[in-house]
């Protein structure tokens, strides 16, 4: 293609079932409740306003790319994200300079054995302790350390604890964060990450048979084993998301059934509070955009941006999308020099991250650029809550 084209055109509410609290055991830091101040035998003062962590939710399926989307956010901030030193190998949390990442799949109240006696996959909340959960998000969120369980994915069990410190940044990510409403209203900023069937097929089997030895048959299973749940518990909560990264099949090739080229719409929720949705050219416009081929290498079937205003579950939202994907990254920055609202820190920050981490999955397509760039933008929310809460205690002194 050598030369640009463009157009432009002027409930799901769940009610999560309690679980009882003993859980809790008398080392318990997390405090909550009437019950505990006469059980624990250690207490903690919550910090002052402006260190109170920032909390962010990533929902998806198992094998939907949580993982490397956790890495691109970690780097954003700095440092790599490794596992506590000293603590269980099998722990999944990641913790660096300035986040911790908590996988909500140690909030399993139900251990694989009991699952399989129950008949519940780990999908369906009877199988989750949505109240513990809660209670030390809100505690981590208000600067009070958590002993938070484990639960083993090597052996299926329930490990015992691990101690948890209040970050700066909080991320739980997992297959509930926006499901129960009081976690809900603890998180600062929520993504979602929005699999097509077709995708996310493609993705388990490079995953489970290449990396996990299992069949396809296996893999079809589990696949099919989990669908009602998925539909019924982790799919709607997209409706809560602040900001949804949609992984589609191309529309650039006529029935592709490959599933190597896809289309990766970022769906961005209008008037949310310190996040300023990132356009294409002209704010608010309809844009069809196809680039340069002299200015962005890109194989068959090429590359198309578009970008448009749209509604979302009855909310106002912001879609730009890419189909396609680019040979070299060095190039990106022609694409990045088009947007706008990235929130970057200097000129090409977007593609410097993206080089940074070309042998991460999807660096060549629409799933990696969004990644980094919501990234980017949870990085100017943290900054702005930070300022804000800062300014408040000064504020108030003027008065």
């Amino acid at each position: 293609m050598a030369a640009s084209s463009l157009s432009t055109q002027t409930h799901f509410n769940p009610t999560p079932p309690k679980t009882h609290l003993g859980l809790f055991n008398q080392n318990q830091v997390v405090l909550y409740g009437k019950t505990t101040t006469t059980t624990c035998r250690r207490r903690f003062i919550s910090c002052s306003a402006e260190d109170k962590t920032v909390v962010i939710g990533l929902a998806a399926d198992s094998g939907c790319g949580k993982s490397t989307f956790m890495r691109r956010l970690t780097s954003v901030f700095g440092g790599a994200a490794e596992p506590p030193k000293g603590g269980n190998p099998d722990s999944n949390t990641l913790i660096s300079e300035m986040t911790t990442v908590i996988c909500l799949d140690d909030y399993h109240s139900l251990d694989r054995t009991g699952r399989k006696e129950k008949g519940v996959t780990a999908l369906d909340p009877r199988a989750n302790d949505f109240d513990l959960m809660y209670h030390q998000v809100k505690a981590i969120k208000e600067g009070i350390p958590v002993d938070k369980p484990i639960y083993n994915h090597v052996s299926g069990l329930l490990d015992p604890p691990e101690l948890i410190k209040p970050p700066k940044i909080l991320v739980i990510e997992g297959l509930h964060p926006m499901y129960d409403a009081r976690v809900r209203e603890l998180l600062d900023f929520s993504i979602y990450l929005d699999i097509s069937n077709e995708v996310k097929f493609a993705w388990k089997i490079q995953r489970d048979m290449a990396e996990r030895g299992h069949s396809l048959e296996s893999i079809k299973a589990s696949i099919d084993a989990r669908k009602s749940d998925f539909d019924a518990y982790i799919d709607p909560q997209k409706q809560y998301a602040d900001a949804v990264i949609q992984v589609l099949p191309t529309q650039l090739i006529p029935d592709d059934n490959e599933g190597n080229v896809l289309r990766v719409r970022l769906i961005m929720k209008e008037g949310v509070k310190y996040f300023d949705p990132v356009y294409l050219f002209d704010e608010g416009s309809t844009i069809s955009w196809i680039p340069c081929g002299r200015k962005l290498t890109c194989s068959y079937p090429g590359i198309k941006f578009t970008y448009c205003p749209d509604t979302y579950y009855g909310h106002e939202v912001s879609v730009l999308e890419m189909d396609g994907q680019f040979d070299r990254l060095d190039e990106l920055i022609y694409v990045e020099s088009h947007l706008s609202n990235i929130s970057t820190k200097f000129y090409g920050e977007v593609t410097q991250q993206m080089l940074k981490h070309a042998d991460f999955p999807g660096s060549n397509n629409g799933t990696g650029l969004f990644q980094t760039i919501i990234g980017l933008k949870i990085r100017d929310l943290y900054e702005q809550i930070t300022r804000t809460k800062t300014a408040a205690p000064l504020e108030a002194t003027k008065a």
